[in-house]
């Protein structure tokens, strides 16, 4: 049985009214309905979706699936991870099928928040190294940014932090992708892709405006330790 650790966190922002999200990534075509569950259960104001919410155009169905259910239940927000952009399939158009609301390099206004989605920089020909994540649309980057009022940005990426985003006026910015470090001791994660060895960022929350998911599936059937798949819940005020 797959075990589900819930993370909470509460962050004051002096936004008009408390907002509560449910912020879920890395799903890898993982079975959905305790995801449905744990939703239903914290009754979010919106739900996150961070990201690899499918494993490649040819393994999708479920992703696709969830947020479909999702969207009709709750505002439903998604970004793109590098898995949404592997093969040559249009996850894209299938996602705006869903009803939920796709942001691929770009913002919405969600309640008097700003919620931006900065896509993975993988697709194409820039796919195949693992080792070093190839740069954002810094373009949006800095438009986003440049918004005035409260702002989430969803970024699959959490090695995009230190170079790209912690500089900006982005308050809060929520990514995945290192899966926790897959294998952690001592409190730390062991490896992840862009980060390598021993990675800084693969869980909780780091200077008050990151927060690392571990992730809800896993893309290589890889084995986890020390390392509970993770549900997060964020009411901010």
């Amino acid at each position: 049985m797959r075990v589900i650790k819930v993370s909470e966190y509460d962050i004051t922002a002096g936004i008009n009214a408390p907002l509560v999200f449910a912020f879920l990534s890395d799903l890898h075509e993982c079975d959905t309905e305790p995801l449905m569950k744990l939703i239903d259960r914290f009754l979010p104001d919106a739900v996150l979706v961070g990201g690899d919410y499918v494993n490649n155009s040819r393994e999708y169905e479920k992703g696709i699936a969830f947020l479909t259910g999702c969207a009709k239940k709750y505002k439903t927000f998604c970004s793109l991870g590098n898995h949404e952009l592997k093969e040559d399939g249009d996850i894209r158009s299938l996602t705006r099928q869903t009803g939920a609301v796709l942001l691929d390099n770009e913002y919405t206004e969600f309640e008097g928040v700003l919620i931006g989605g900065l896509s993975s920089g993988f697709g194409g020909d820039r796919q195949s190294n693992i080792k070093k994540t190839p740069a954002p649309d810094v373009s949006f980057l800095k438009s986003f940014s440049d918004k005035k009022g409260y702002k989430i940005l969803l970024s699959h990426h959490p090695e995009y932090y230190p170079g790209y985003i912690k500089q900006t006026d982005i308050q809060l910015t929520l990514s995945g992708h290192a899966h926790g470090g897959q294998w952690r001791f001592f409190g730390r994660g062991v490896f992840s892709p862009g980060q390598g060895l021993f990675p800084k960022y693969t869980s909780g929350m780091y200077d008050g405006r990151l927060i690392v998911s571990r992730g809800l599936g896993d893309s290589h059937s890889m084995i986890r330790i020390n390392n509970p798949y993770e549900f997060i819940v964020i009411r901010i005020k």
